[in-house]
């Protein structure tokens, strides 16, 4: 059998992948050897800038199916009809961690789904954890910067990690969530997933309903100490890729039951949480989970740079009948990510295979840039409205207004009857057998025994002991031991 011609980016046939051209025997190179200056110019460029947060990550292809009749609460078609299955590609990866870094580390994993749906793509883009660190997207950067590798030291830094959070009470019910037994899943598959942010609904009758979603694992809970992770981080660094990709390839494929929590838009102002705040979460006696489906994956990616490197999840793109809530998180990543990507990716990413519409096309009046694959001409008018027969708007809103008053500025979020920053903390701390507990303090007490001030290590006390006398007291006692050892 023969093989293919290897050519140049032109197509033209290649004589010779071995040796360059060169002025005579042993002589210098000739600047006319395209070949060479091709391959070098486009290795130069095969890399491109890697995510700020979440560069690390894996992914597969599967599908979704609707198991539950939900459509009393949403019009979106994919949720339309028991049994009906919709493509997604999943997205897994760390948050703080460069493109280099090891999957095994006590961090939030990163869990985005894009479903193609026949009315566009759904990106729901959330984490391994049903809350976060902050509340308002002002302090993101700042956030992020503190987690990161510092700029002098090139590590991560504890002094820097604690000190953002001795300034960010708020954060103590996702410092309990992380520094616990859930902070190193031991894979991407016995891991939960959650939606994090409250999004909302609306069915055929305009009726409004706020939602949370729950990605429940089907392998079952599975967690690493800090010993194993570290263990575990220094055999295989590529630990969660390896599993994930060995699993599907075997034919053994991870699945997810999808259940979300509904509250109808009427009660939302006056829940004794602020259902908005995206540190807080939503007691399951309040409003208990509604499943909705199965998420399958059972195809690995053929090429991980084109389809898990250069795939581009936008909390943005919605589909009819799920828009968004008054989440401020939620609001300051409806812009953040999509311009992450026209960034990362150029303006056309949305027409990589990975990121294009499968079950629908997409239609509009967005054209040229780099890299556009859409250059239409003739009699295909780049404006709207035309008299050329281009596509027309529907007049039909995705999701349902929400009502809006008051004076613009820069306000605090309204305070509900049960809104601080420490009370649901307590409460998961106290869901916590003993045995976990020793664990949590223990992974509290090793970072923040490191920071070097002391009104910095206090500030954080008093937010442990906010929580929970018992917490403060254990982890107290727990840094005085390690700092006095």
């Amino acid at each position: 059998m023969s093989k293919p011609t290897l050519t140049t980016e032109s197509g033209a046939p290649v004589a010779d992948n071995q040796n360059s051209a060169t002025a005579g025997v042993g002589g210098p190179l000739l600047l006319q050897d395209q070949h060479l200056l091709e391959k070098l110019a486009r290795f130069n460029r095969e890399r491109i800038p890697e995510r700020v947060v979440h560069a690390r990550g894996s992914g597969a292809y599967g599908h979704f199916e609707v198991t539950d009749d939900v459509t009393g609460f949403t019009r979106a078609a994919f949720l339309g009809t028991v049994g009906r299955r919709t493509e997604v590609f999943v997205r897994f990866s760390t948050v703080a961690d460069s493109l280099g870094g090891a999957d095994a580390v006590r961090d939030p994993r990163g869990f985005a789904v894009k479903f193609y749906t026949e009315e566009g793509n759904y990106d729901l883009v959330g984490n391994n954890t049903p809350v976060f660190f902050i509340k308002d997207p002002l302090k993101f950067p700042d956030f992020i910067h503190s987690q990161k590798r510092d700029p002098f030291t090139g590590k991560q830094e504890p002094d820097n990690v604690w000190d953002f959070w001795a300034h960010a009470p708020e954060a103590t019910h996702q410092v309990t969530w992380l520094m616990g037994d859930r902070g190193i899943p031991a894979s991407y598959r016995h891991m939960n997933g959650y939606g994090s942010h409250t999004y909302q609904w609306t069915n055929a009758e305009g009726e409004a309903f706020f939602v949370k979603y729950h990605f429940k694992t089907n392998q079952g809970i599975r967690c690493l100490s800090s010993e194993q992770g570290a263990e575990t981080a220094g055999r295989d660094a590529n630990s969660h890729q390896t599993d994930l990709l060995q699993a599907i390839e075997r034919g053994v494929h991870p699945s997810w039951t999808v259940y979300v929590q509904v509250m109808p838009a009427a009660e939302a102002g006056d829940y004794r949480f602020n259902p908005f705040d995206l540190t807080k979460v939503w007691p399951h006696a309040d409003y208990p989970l509604r499943r909705v489906g199965r998420l399958v994956l059972d195809r690995n990616p053929d090429n991980v740079f084109a389809e898990v490197e250069q795939a581009a999840f936008s909390p943005n793109n919605f589909v009819p009948g799920i828009g968004p809530s008054p989440d401020k998180m939620l609001q300051g990543r409806l812009f953040a990510y999509a311009d992450a990507h026209r960034y990362r990716l150029g303006v056309n990413h949305t027409q990589l295979p990975v990121n294009a519409p499968k079950a629908t096309t997409a239609d509009n009046y967005g054209r040229d840039g780099l890299m556009a694959l859409n250059a239409q001409g003739r009699d295909a008018k780049n404006y709207e409205p035309n008299s050329y027969g281009g596509p027309v708007e529907t007049g039909q809103a995705l999701a349902a207004p929400f009502a809006v008053s008051g004076h613009t500025g820069t306000h605090e979020a309204p305070q509900h009857s049960k809104d601080d920053d420490f009370f649901q903390a307590g409460e998961l701390y106290r869901l916590m057998s003993q045995e976990e507990k020793k664990r949590l303090v223990a992974n509290i007490a090793g970072g923040l025994a490191q920071v070097t001030r002391d009104d910095v290590v206090e500030k954080n006390l008093a937010h442990f002991h906010a929580a929970d006398p018992d917490y403060g007291k254990r982890v107290e006692e727990a840094v005085r031991e390690l700092r006095e050892g």
